[in-house]
């Protein structure tokens, strides 16, 4: 039987927090790769989620020459109260974006492709047989390996299956946050919708890497957190990311707590007794952070 950690909890009274602690100040990466990166997005004209999200980690990745690729545009028919990605009407889709995000994989010689989306309801099938597309065009034009980090497709299984067609080497799909702040946090995502995606890819292709990833710090207990982990870990996801939320703008929901990366290596620990394949956490932890290195050593210690 698993014990859970004793962890600090923040009172109830306690105002946000606004001003950073020094574990998530971080210095910026010299050199002029971060440069070489963002003009090849510009000249591709590409969206990353590196910029829409307002990630912590861009410079970084950048530098590294890599991005998180989002398609389907830049504008999400969802509002979620963590998120910066622009919502409202979205425009048609460009049929040369596959093409686009293969070129750009290759010019930054990746080897491992991570591709999101914005959410696209207003789509029949949300956006799926886009994804099919880019998947295949980036692994014909690089020989890559292509994670996806989808929508929920609201649940439709032939938009899922869609997907799972292409034969991606990860398949991601973010929970975010535990079911009591999930309306506040993901809008007209569900939690329970959210968990059958991920159980419907496993029960398609067994042998698919299963991933999903959850922010700290919004709000949730200790308890409601080791909640979900069972839930996640009951569908047999392989790999589970857990990082700080950090609110993009005033107007998002404000950071509850900031956790201590010490306290994100007990989280870790009491993780992985559930038998997941790979557990990463810390602050500035993201699903797609790092992402080419987390499936070779899932692989060596599967």
């Amino acid at each position: 039987m698993l014990t859970l950690p004793v962890l600090p909890s923040l009172p109830a009274d306690e105002p946000p927090r606004h001003r950073l602690p020094a574990w998530l100040k971080r210095t910026l990466p010299k050199g002029n790769e971060n440069f070489f990166t963002t003009r090849l997005i510009d000249d591709l004209k590409l969206e990353t989620v590196c910029e829409s999200a307002r990630c912590p980690n861009r410079p970084e990745c950048y530098a590294r020459r890599t991005a998180t690729f989002m398609i389907l545009g830049n504008i999400c028919t969802r509002p979620c109260g963590f998120c910066s990605v622009p919502r409202g009407t979205p425009e048609g889709l460009e049929d040369d974006e596959p093409a686009r995000v293969a070129e750009a994989a290759d010019r930054l010689g990746l080897k491992h492709v991570v591709i999101t989306s914005v959410t696209r309801d207003d789509l029949p099938d949300g956006g799926a047989d886009h994804f099919y597309r880019c998947v295949v065009a980036v692994r014909e034009r690089t020989g890559a390996a292509v994670e996806v980090l989808t929508p929920d497709f609201m649940g439709d299984h032939a938009a899922i299956d869609r997907v799972i067609e292409a034969n991606p080497a990860v398949f991601n799909h973010n929970l975010e946050t535990v079911p009591r702040l999930h309306k506040k946090v993901r809008g007209k995502a569900e939690y329970r919708r959210s968990l059958d995606l991920l159980k419907r890819v496993k029960e398609v292709s067994p042998s698919m890497v299963t991933k999903t990833g959850l922010m700290l710090g919004i709000g949730e207990t200790i308890g409601e957190l080791f909640d979900v982990i069972a839930d996640i870990r009951e569908i047999n996801c392989d790999v589970l990311t857990l990082g700080q939320y950090l609110a993009p703008t005033l107007k998002h929901i404000p950071v509850s707590r900031f956790l201590p990366p010490a306290e994100f290596d007990e989280i870790a620990a009491k993780a992985r007794q559930f038998g997941f394949k790979q557990v990463v956490a810390g602050p500035f932890v993201r699903s797609s952070y790092h992402a080419d290195e987390m499936v070779p050593h899932m692989e060596m210690t599967a």
